[in-house]
């Protein structure tokens, strides 16, 4: 919709393709009819008659025959991204872009935090759900800015060629939306086009040592502008050009004069909210993107204790007879949930969902030491269980065999006959939400209804 509003609004004759016909696609293409954009309904295979550019969203797989029409025809295939920045104007805002398979939201929304604090006027916008076009163009109220913080998904990379951020950085890399790309080379490859043409920095986690690439590979591989530097972040001590942390010290000995023999403290793992492992690295990789656009080390310790993560991301929901809940809806796949996992211990962990192809054994495997028992829910929750009678055999499991609006508050109360006090009942699923929820914070939403409802229950018997 913003792609084919800004066209319409430079001047450009737009036909905004939908293959789907139902209530929603219809209401969309009134709103576009309205404006006098043209709308096909039904038929996303076939070119429009003189299309000269096709602009995508993430929608479309590669695959598709629209796009094999275009390659036929020689008609380019953009992305929103590479729309948006082949739309900026002269002194146009310098981008800082994130990627990788999880955090990328947190990180994007810290960055910009920080960069407020340093008295910056800044956006985060991109994948995060802010249209990147609105923001090149200045639309209200993205007017003035100094510099965007942008969420970039592998979707997204894949069509933008152009693309030659500021900084950039990838936080991570774990298998995911293989059926999109094709293979993990493929997946691996779109996020590693974030790093092309860096001006400055090309920020890497230095700790994904088993990842399969690593992150740091993919800063090899990439044709950066001369002088740009590799800039490694860790939960360890860090080496010369890296950031890391120093007996619960975020420091950074990349961007200091003398990084063989100094360090420059920025801020407390106790700044970092909330201060789980690799919210600590979201914040160390934010950190190193401020740096290499110039942010004092002052801004980074108050935009780090001025964030606020969203709702569902490892959000503590209450204390219920000395068990605490927290919610993690947001770990929609078996990456995410490792590092949710390895914040907490002990831990009475419901999980389940949509499991889209993935396999728990290594999940359950690393995990396993933490248990003290799983409750399980949604359609492929069996998966789950069979990995941990693999892995985990002495840990009590429980199934919730309902799909029902009560079956959440169900799993809360298996999880609180498990947990004893000093526990975590991490809800931390490790698979999408959509059969049994609208999505992952529907989810989270039931889960804190749930939790919430226990606690009442505790307060009106004292």
């Amino acid at each position: 919709m913003p792609a084919a509003k800004a066209l319409h609004r430079l001047g450009a004759r737009v036909t905004a393709v939908n293959g789907g016909d139902g209530e929603g696609p219809r209401r969309q293409a009134a709103e576009l009819e309205a404006l006098g954009i043209a709308v096909r309904l039904g038929d996303d295979r076939t070119l429009p008659k003189g299309t000269d550019l096709v602009v995508t969203t993430p929608g479309f797989k590669p695959t598709s025959p629209l796009f094999a029409a275009a390659a036929e025809a020689g008609v380019p295939v953009w992305g929103d991204v590479e729309l948006a920045w082949r739309l900026r104007g002269p002194g146009s805002a310098p981008w800082l872009a994130v990627t990788g398979t999880n955090g990328k939201t947190t990180t994007v929304q810290m960055l910009a935090a920080v960069l407020r604090a340093a008295g910056l006027r800044t956006a985060a916008v991109g994948n995060i759900g802010v249209s990147l076009i609105d923001a090149v163009l200045g639309v209200e109220p993205y007017e003035g800015l100094d510099v965007l913080a942008v969420e970039l998904s592998s979707y997204q990379l894949h069509w933008a060629p152009s693309l030659r951020p500021h900084s950039a950085a990838v936080l991570n890399l774990a298998p995911d939306h293989l059926d999109w790309h094709g293979s993990m080379e493929a997946y691996a490859a779109a996020k590693g086009r974030i790093y092309e043409g860096n001006q400055v920095a090309c920020v890497y986690n230095a700790d994904d040592a088993d990842a399969k690439p690593r992150t740091e590979d993919l800063v090899r591989e990439a044709d950066v502008a001369e002088g740009a530097r590799a800039i490694g972040f860790t939960l360890g001590t860090p080496a010369p050009s890296q950031l890391g942390v120093v007996e619960g010290v975020l420091v950074d000995r990349a961007f200091v004069d003398n990084r063989q023999h100094q360090a420059q403290e920025l801020a407390e793992v106790g700044d970092v909210n909330p201060p789980a492992p690799h919210n600590i690295a979201n914040a160390l990789a934010a950190a190193a993107l401020a740096r290499a656009f110039g942010v004092p080390p002052s801004a980074v310790r108050d935009g780090l204790r001025a964030f606020s993560p969203d709702a569902h991301r490892i959000t503590h929901v209450a204390d219920v007879d000395g068990v605490a809940y927290v919610d993690d809806s947001k770990a929609t796949n078996t990456h995410a949930t490792e590092a949710s996992l390895a914040a907490y211990d002990p831990i009475v962990w419901i999980a389940g969902g949509l499991a889209k192809g993935a396999t728990f054994d290594e999940l359950v495997a690393r995990s396993a030491p933490r248990l003290r028992g799983v409750v399980l829910i949604g359609a492929d929750r069996q998966l789950i269980r069979q990995a941990l009678a693999r892995h985990a055999p002495d840990v009590p499991v429980t199934d919730v065999d309902r799909t029902d609006t009560g079956a959440m508050a169900s799993a809360v109360r298996e999880a609180r006959a498990l947990a004893r006090q000093g526990d975590t009942v991490l809800l931390a699923p490790a698979c999408a939400s959509m059969d049994m929820f609208v999505n992952y914070n529907a989810r989270g939403d039931a889960f804190a209804e749930a939790v919430r409802a226990l606690a009442a229950e505790g307060r009106s018997e004292q």
